[in-house]
């Protein structure tokens, strides 16, 4: 047995020195000082002298000599090892007084020269409760060997053992000698084979060993198969049988009702949960530490904070456990607020958090948003130092991350020992949506390098990155990865649809889509926003009836989505549907959604209903503050946008740089000059807030359009920051509509060296010197144009009739009643021209063309086809308004044409153009002919 004695010695050792760290530097040749004098012999203490000054990895390396040099005289196993145990006690040590116990129980074992059953029984228990189960089994084999004949107590331990090593084979074959043995009957044995299937996840071998048991008076062995369906995620099974056993009348202990109260994994348990509740309130275990936690995780996993906190404070003794289940049940619920008051309680009680609540409270923060905590917590975990665990790293990079703090995320990251794939990829995440997406991709080539798997949430990531830099070739190198690892799951198949989307290659999107064999509500919803995101409503709103067709429910994002699409094609009746939807469904109206139904009617043209939806919630956020403002921004309402903004003020709610955008916007299609320069100001001084450069062109366009030209071009120049290409946008388009040549021509030199890629510039120029008869210059800005390889968006309008939007491109004969259209529009003129006096304004064709043509050209506006197409599919004198929706400026001689249909057809129409909403009603025009 001296091998025996060898191992505890090193194991002792090993003790002793995990418990001191190694000298830095070691002097290998060190100077000797050889004394003048006789030396005295060394003194060793004795180990019991050792053990009194207290100190146990003194005692540990002494007991460890001890066994290397056992020929000392003075040296009494005994004595060393009560004295051992003894301090081991005093220091509350289990761990360390289970290893000395162990080795004595060796000790005793090898000098018994006549080893009965119960000497074998109680060493390879001995093993089992040192955890040394390979040992236990080894220890059984020469038991066998030796022709020792097994009694009844022999069994659970080595049934254990083979629990703990899960080894079900072994397992079964001791089963089998017990029952060749005759102990199965006996009740302990029973239990314990139960027990070692249960342990080895075989429920089918353990149950059945369990219905063939005569006796089950004993509730371990229903604790066993209790504990085993609830942990094996069969809840049912355990919750049935827990109710037999009531029904056998035999009294749960602790271990019956936690693994019940577990078995009740959510909130569609919470009948049989609370019936166990009273089952404990009956018995004698409600004072119990153990059941009492269990109630307070079960409570916590049914939603009912209140019931679990309830609990925690009736609760005479608290552990750990009881003050982390309250703490992440409030997180686990999104009780943010309501952790963090937890939180400071349980500092203030005087309990320290520990690991599960420094994730818990981590997790709390972030969500939060509260910087201020979250970094105290990381002081916190840093002084304990738990900030080395890998899950409280991983929680940390994921909090700065939130607080969209990536190098505090970097830090915490650099710093950990360890990593993982949740490490690498939390952090990937991190940069990818706070828009470090250059860092993001250097961290994926690392884990490329490091040679990790790479996961679905990483790939994600990565693509959003590649999305973020416009890197198409990126991406499509992604997806061939993708493709070749197998690794196209739905998530992937859904973010690869939405990235193709945003890259507006929109037939990729539309492929990769098609491939999608399962699709949920994500793929529809990401084909959707492409549609969307790529101006194609019509698409997105057919695919949003396919959708409904396939049974997919429509979830708050994609109803969002459609929302956009309908409000872009003013399809009114589209979105009524929609709305309607949102009702029947019982959807409650609060964030993205309600601000997008107030957008939708606003840009369909009824703002009384925007209005409506805007007052029927009452937790109004800035969003819907926002929503509202230009909603009446758009209508040409600008002191009721203003009224809307300061009353927004006064709610306490502070604008943002959206809100002073929409308000300035506002202002310029009011003629509101004053207002316009005041909130500038205002925003600069009052809210410290930096202005964009949308603000200053905002602001261009609005003392543009009042003919403050020369202001407008003061501005200009004395502007803080280098004006970009929309600020000369707003003065060209100024200075065309009041014919100022000489700035119009600055403005167009700056307007196309600095965005020489956008086609609308140069429609904008070509425009300039049409107007001024310049045709040799129009002819050069097109054939630029031309060589860069741009194109003019063609005039577009629609119009919703019945079910269905109608689109019409200028001169358009595509339409199947496009014969009726025409007619119907010669009538209109014809009628305007003899009793309105209507003639042509064809100043306001700017192309070098005949007269004739001209004229031609303006009957074929697009907007004109819609108006006539409209007349012709509603009855004469309807009160049905008109809504036309174009996509370019309205023209002035197609605006005064709409005045006069209204007058003299009595039909209103309400038109949206690309800057704004006009309603003609008898003859005038809502925007006082200022657009």
């Amino acid at each position: 047995m001296r091998l025996r004695y060898s191992v505890m010695a090193a194991s002792i050792s090993s003790f002793y020195l995990n418990s001191h760290q190694i000298p830095k530097k070691i002097h290998l040749n060190p100077t000797l000082n050889i004394s003048k004098f006789p030396q005295k012999p060394i003194e060793i203490p004795s180990i019991g002298e050792i053990c009194k000054r207290g100190s146990l990895s003194e005692a540990f390396q002494s007991l460890s000599e001890s066994f290397k040099n056992q020929s000392r005289t003075q040296f009494s196993f005994d004595d060393a090892y009560s004295s051992v145990l003894e301090l081991c006690g005093s220091k509350k040590a289990f761990w360390e007084g289970q290893q000395v116990h162990a080795h004595m129980a060796e000790k005793v074992f090898d000098g018994t020269p006549h080893r009965t059953v119960f000497t074998w029984n109680a060493m390879i228990g001995a093993y089992v409760t040192n955890g040394e189960p390979l040992s236990s089994l080894e220890l059984y084999r020469e038991m066998r060997v030796s022709g020792i004949r097994l009694d009844a107590f022999t069994f659970p331990c080595i049934l254990k053992a083979c629990g703990m090593l899960k080894d079900r084979s072994r397992g079964a074959e001791i089963h089998g000698l017990a029952i060749k043995e005759g102990h199965i009957s006996v009740v302990f044995v029973a239990n314990s084979v139960v027990g070692m299937y249960t342990k080895c996840k075989d429920l089918n071998g353990a149950r059945q060993v369990f219905d063939r048991m005569t006796k089950r008076e004993d509730v371990v062995a229903w604790n066993s198969m209790i504990s085993a369906y609830s942990s094996n995620g069969e809840s049912i099974e355990a919750l049935r049988l827990f109710g037999e056993m009531q029904k056998a009348n035999l009294s749960p202990n602790t271990y019956t009702f936690v693994a019940a109260l577990q078995a009740c994994e959510d909130s569609s348990f919470i009948k049989q949960g609370m019936s166990i509740h009273v089952a404990v309130l009956k018995s004698c275990h409600y004072i119990d530490v153990f059941v009492a936690n269990a109630l307070i995780a079960m409570y916590a996993r049914f939603g009912e904070m209140g019931k679990a906190a309830n609990i925690f404070y009736s609760m005479d003794d608290r552990d750990a456990i009881s003050w982390n289940s309250v703490l992440s049940g409030f997180v686990q619920n999104g009780l943010y607020h309501e952790a963090v008051q937890f939180y400071h309680y349980m500092r203030d009680a005087g309990q320290k958090p520990d690991l599960v609540a420094v994730i818990s409270i981590v997790a709390a923060s972030a969500r939060l948003g509260n910087k201020l905590n979250g970094m105290e917590i990381h002081a916190y975990a840093i002084k304990k130092g738990l900030d080395s665990n890998l899950q409280v790293g991983n929680s940390l990079v994921d909090m700065y991350a939130k607080f969209c703090s990536t190098k505090h995320m970097d830090l915490v990251f650099d710093k950990m020992p360890d990593k993982d794939i949740v490490s690498w990829t939390t952090t990937i995440v991190g940069h990818a949506q706070n828009g470090s997406h250059s860092r993001a991709l250097e961290l994926f080539r690392e884990v490329h390098l490091e040679g990790i798997d790479l996961d679905v949430m990483m790939i994600s990531s990565i693509l959003l990155a590649c999305n973020g830099l416009k890197l198409t070739s990126s991406v499509k190198e992604i997806h061939g990865y993708i493709i070749r690892k197998g690794l196209s799951d739905l998530v992937l198949q859904n973010v690869i649809v939405d990235v193709y989307g945003e890259f507006g290659n929109v037939d990729y999107a539309a492929k990769m889509f098609e491939l999608i064999e399962f699709k949920d509500v994500v793929s529809w919803t990401s084909m959707i926003s492409c549609y969307v995101h790529n101006a194609l409503a019509n698409e997105a709103l057919e695919c949003f009836r396919l959708m409904k067709e396939a049974g997919v429910e429509p979830d708050s994002i994609s109803l969002v989505s459609i929302l956009s699409a309908a409000a872009s094609l003013s399809a009114l009746r589209k979105g009524k549907e929609i709305h309607g939807f949102l009702i029947r469904k019982g959807i409650v109206l609060e964030g993205s959604l309600t601000s997008s139904l107030v957008d939708m009617y606003a840009r369909c043209g009824t703002l009384e209903k925007s209005r409506d939806v805007f007052d029927c919630i009452r937790k109004k956020d800035l969003i819907l503050w926002t929503s509202m403002i230009n909603a009446y921004g758009m209508h040409g309402c600008g002191m009721a946008a203003i009224d809307l903004f300061e009353r927004m003020e006064d709610e306490g709610i502070a604008p943002d740089h959206i809100a002073f955008l929409v308000v300035l916007y506002a202002c310029s299609h009011s003629r509101l000059t004053n207002e316009g320069r005041r909130f500038l100001e205002k925003m600069k001084h009052e809210y410290q807030l930096k202005p964009w450069q949308e603000h200053y062109a905002c602001l261009v366009d609005l003392l543009g359009r009042a003919n403050h030209l020369d202001e407008a071009y003061q501005f200009v120049k004395g502007m803080e920051v280098e004006p970009t290409a929309e600020v000369w946008c707003a003065l060209l388009g100024a200075c065309q509509n009041h014919s100022n040549k000489e700035l119009g021509g600055i403005a167009a030199q700056k307007l196309l060296q600095m965005d020489p890629e956008n086609p609308g510039n140069y429609v904008l120029v070509s425009n300039l010197y049409a107007a001024e008869r310049r045709w040799k210059d129009v002819e050069q800005v097109r054939m630029r144009m031309k060589v860069n390889g741009l194109k003019k968006n063609p005039g577009c309008s629609w119009i919703e009739v019945g079910n269905k939007v109608h689109t019409f491109l200028s001169r358009d004969n595509s339409h199947p009643q496009s014969y009726e259209i025409y007619s119907k529009l010669s009538q209109i003129t014809e009628k305007l021209s003899r009793e309105g006096g209507y003639v042509a304004q064809t100043k306001f064709v700017l192309h070098n063309t005949k007269e004739e043509e001209k004229v031609q050209m303006i009957y074929g506006h697009s907007e004109r086809l819609a108006i006539a197409y409209g007349m012709i599919t509603t009855p004469e004198g309807a009160s049905t308004s008109l809504r036309i929706t174009k996509n370019l400026r309205i023209c002035g001689d197609c605006h005064e044409f709409c005045k006069l249909i209204s007058k003299f057809f009595r039909r209103d129409i309400i038109m949206r153009d690309a800057n704004r909403f006009h309603h003609f009603n008898g003859g005038v025009c809502s925007c006082g002919d200022f657009w």
